[in-house]
């Protein structure tokens, strides 16, 4: 694994934006000046051998991750993750159905020299997707065509939606994203995985979270037409879903009105799910100490809130590293990891967004920063597997 300057493309600009990418948020460098967000002046190289044990990693972490699931709904260990009371019976429900999955993201630390460490798992609302999957693989065939890439998003991401289709309640599909995200990027995720979805044979709609209606004399959920809303993708949390009577529909109409990702994906969202990965499999390499709500025995270590987002709320303590982000969560309760910093290349610090697709390994994104924390200020940066 190295990191490795490259010349843009010319006009790389419009060609990212001809291929959906319509926000362009900065991110930032080193001294806090702009930087793109597609940053293709940079990209990482690494070793087949390299990929070939983070991609057995990830599909190991994943299968941890449902056995996490199973024992997290046989022992009722809902308080730790701060559910409300009213959704621990659902929840077990949509698991016990198999309510089905399409998509997630590990995080991990990564240098080469040791095993991958996962950071956190973002299974309900990953986003990322359409430069891991789409930009990334055209800028490899534009400027190392010989070369590889750690990339099946787009295959795998199709065949799981045609998997998946005979357990929808019909061939069509809503697709649904928070109108509130100004930066687009959302809008961005769901416009792709909306291409998929149809690329799958499914009759795809998509509107705004905002613009479901309920039908109070039928009891379902309405789209703009009036038509019913059946099966549902949300780039939405599921901890927001619950927070009012919006929520507590959308529970009590499951699984006639099935939404994606399941409801059970409320435990693998939520962080207190490392705390409980290392109480089941203590000392695993490709884990880090964690606890809820205490340090126990960590003198330096991560805080982290349950439920946050985007490196919001985070506190480092040790290491010489003390700090920590401003933001609006944690109310819910903290996990406490131990402090394991992400690895320097020129100053700057990658995390490795490894995707699984179903239960399958599916590819690699990389986000890099300056700082320790992975916020909405790092800038997303392809990577290459070089042939010989």
């Amino acid at each position: 694994m190295k990191r490795v300057r490259h010349s843009p493309r010319r006009d790389w600009e419009q060609i990212v934006a001809g291929q959906g990418m319509i926000f362009g948020t900065p991110a930032r460098l080193a001294d806090g000046s702009d930087r793109p967000y597609w940053d293709e002046s940079v990209h990482y190289e690494f070793d087949m051998d390299e990929i070939l044990a983070l991609e057995a990693d990830v599909e190991l972490l994943h299968s941890m991750c449902l056995n996490a699931v199973e024992h997290v709904v046989l022992t009722e260990r809902y308080r730790d993750f701060g559910l409300p009371e009213w959704t621990w019976e659902p929840i077990a429900r949509s698991w016990q159905r198999g309510d089905p999955h399409v998509y997630g993201r590990f995080d991990l630390r990564y240098d080469a020299r040791r095993p991958a460490k996962l950071l956190e798992y973002n299974a309900d609302t990953p986003t990322t997707l359409l430069e891991a999957s789409i930009l990334q693989w055209h800028w490899l065939t534009d400027t190392h065509p010989g070369d590889d890439q750690w990339n099946s998003l787009h295959e795998k991401l199709v065949a799981r939606w045609a998997h998946i289709r005979s357990q929808l309640p019909s061939s069509e599909l809503h697709l649904s994203w928070s109108s509130a995200d100004l930066s687009g990027e959302d809008n961005v995720t769901v416009a792709y995985m909306q291409e998929c979805a149809a690329e799958a044979g499914l009759d795809t709609v998509a509107l705004a979270v905002e613009e479901i209606g309920f039908d109070t004399d039928l009891h379902r959920f309405v789209d703009l037409e009036e038509a019913p809303i059946s099966s549902l993708f949300k780039l939405y949390p599921w901890e927001w879903v619950l927070d009012d009577e919006f929520g507590r529909r959308a529970v009590e109409l499951l699984p006639e009105t099935l939404w994606i990702e399941p409801l059970w994906k409320a435990i693998l969202s939520n962080k207190a799910i490392l705390a409980v990965l290392w109480e089941m499999y203590p000392g695993h390499p490709n884990l880090l100490p964690a606890y809820v709500d205490d340090p126990h025995e960590l003198t330096e270590y991560v805080r982290k809130p349950k439920l946050g987002r985007e490196g919001a709320n985070v506190s480092i303590v040790g290491a010489g590293m003390d700090t920590s982000t401003g933001g609006i969560y944690g109310e819910e309760g903290y996990v406490y990891q131990l402090l394991d910093p992400l690895p320097e290349f020129d100053g700057m610090r990658p995390a490795l967004g490894a995707w699984i697709v179903g239960d399958e390994a599916a590819g690699l994104g990389i986000r890099e920063t300056a700082g320790l924390v992975t916020d909405n200020g790092a800038a997303f940066v392809p990577h290459r597997i070089p042939q010989p």
